[in-house]
């Protein structure tokens, strides 16, 4: 994908972000249309996966919007359930690329709920995962 439709969707995703959209919708309604999921779907599919799973600060909701999005480039339906090996290998990549840039895959540790620092704002993790996201389904078989 070019630099400047990367650059876009980074901004949309910031965009959505400040209109009250949680990390994980906010990744999911910026990738939709590359998966074929209307926003309204996505949006509504991504809702609880905010604040780190409902809010429980666990995985880190952009983590999980971009873990959405793949499962849905990935997977063939429930006609098909064998695609979990190739959407769970993607989903892979996501997760340690991000663990690797920011040190933790946790909401609460991440923003620095626990004793140690802030690792990085919910816009910095946005930004990444929209681009890690991005990077990954260009690079799949199926993409």
């Amino acid at each position: 994908m070019h630099r400047a439709k990367i650059e876009a969707r980074v901004e949309r995703a910031h965009e959505l972000h400040g209109r009250n959209f949680n990390c994980a919708q906010a990744i999911a309604c910026t990738c939709a249309d590359l998966v074929g999921v209307d926003e309204s779907t996505a949006f509504r599919m991504a809702e609880g996966l905010g604040g780190g799973m409902g809010g429980y600060t666990e995985t880190c909701g952009a983590i999980s919007g971009g873990c959405a999005i793949i499962g849905f480039k990935t997977s063939e339906g429930p006609h098909n359930p064998t695609t979990k090996h190739a959407t769970y290998t993607q989903v892979r990549q996501l997760v340690e690329r991000f663990r690797e840039k920011n040190g933790s895959t946790l909401c609460c540790e991440i923003k620095g709920l626990t004793e140690g620092p802030v690792l990085r704002t919910c816009p910095g993790c946005i930004e990444d995962c929209v681009r890690m996201t991005l990077e990954i389904l260009q690079d799949s078989p199926t993409g």
